[in-house]
């Protein structure tokens, strides 16, 4: 199940224009997949976008293939918590660069963190170093965890993160979600969510929805919008349908989070969606006046790689 969606990624892949816009993209609204409190979305490049195609994209592989395939491995970088507590140290001994998104969960070491900032990391062989927040507050211990990948924050998590980089505010935050949920962490571990077993199976079967519904479709999805309750919690939209599907799993895990914990069924009609979605894609002047209030833009050398929406 774990290489499922790099699979899809492999059937058929293209990159698509430097523009990810109305000109290169498609909200499939016909396509929707809705279970209990999430809707999602898929948007689908176009067949010929009429654009000169990003074709100079660099070989791009997720964190979290990475390192399930062996490929990369993160560690602390030391043992102060004062001067290490917001650094990770990553070794990417794969052929080609390392996209390591913000919002991204690496949990154990001395403390569970977040990534903070959304990094390439170039094949050099070499240690190189990613900033981090702390979303367990209660533990810096001096006998590290074993290290592992820990999917997507949820989008409310999220969008504290890229709205500010601050410290207390991602604390309060996760400070918050445990007490609406009435979850106990002696740590104020945010990932403690996930060890309530009939939350664990409530999110499973969320999962397992939608992840029958794109291992069904066609792939040519670059990415989604998401809706719970009576608002639009998240979009996500990639450059390339690989990195989309290699991004996929954890994105949703996020997202069906979000849902559950802290959505509702859902409210919101097409128009108002397609109001939210016409903001990012109509144009790339409106793309960077809606995104620098509601979220971000990923470059990479000029080369727009992901957009992120809140």
């Amino acid at each position: 199940m774990k290489y499922l969606f790099v699979i899809l990624a492999c059937c058929g892949y293209e990159a698509v224009s430097a523009q990810l816009t109305y000109a290169t993209v498609t909200v499939d609204y016909d396509s929707a997949w809705q279970y209990k409190n999430l809707k999602i979305i898929p948007i689908r490049a176009r067949a010929n976008p009429g654009h000169g195609g990003q074709s100079n994209l660099p070989d791009i592989l997720s964190l979290n293939q990475a390192i399930r395939r062996g490929l990369a491995t993160v560690t602390e970088r030391g043992t102060a918590s004062t001067e290490n507590v917001h650094w990770l140290r990553v070794n990417n001994r794969s052929e080609k660069s390392l996209y390591v998104a913000s919002g991204e969960i690496i949990a154990g070491g001395r403390q569970d963190r977040m990534v903070s900032r959304d990094t390439i990391l170039k094949p050099t062989g070499r240690d190189q170093y990613i900033p981090v927040m702390c979303v367990e507050e209660g533990r810096w211990s001096d006998k590290e965890k074993k290290i592992v990948y820990g999917n997507f924050a949820n989008p409310f998590l999220r969008k504290v993160l890229d709205q500010g980089k601050n410290q207390v505010l991602i604390w309060n935050e996760i400070s918050s979600q445990l007490s609406q949920t009435g979850i106990k962490s002696k740590s104020l571990a945010y990932l403690s969510q996930g060890l309530d077993k009939k939350m664990v199976m409530l999110n499973d079967d969320y999962f397992q929805y939608f992840q029958k519904k794109f291992r069904n479709s066609d792939s040519t999805a670059l990415g989604f919008v998401a809706v719970s309750g009576n608002r639009v919690i998240g979009c996500d939209l990639f450059a390339e349908k690989e990195l989309f599907y290699e991004q996929l799993e954890p994105l949703l895990r996020g997202y069906i989070d979000g849902a559950v914990f802290f959505g509702g069924p859902v409210e919101l009609a097409n128009p108002q969606v397609m109001a939210y979605m016409d903001q990012i894609l109509t144009n790339e002047q409106s793309q960077e006046d809606f995104v620098s209030k509601n979220g971000k833009i990923f470059r990479d050398e000029g080369r727009v790689i992901h957009i992120n929406t809140f």
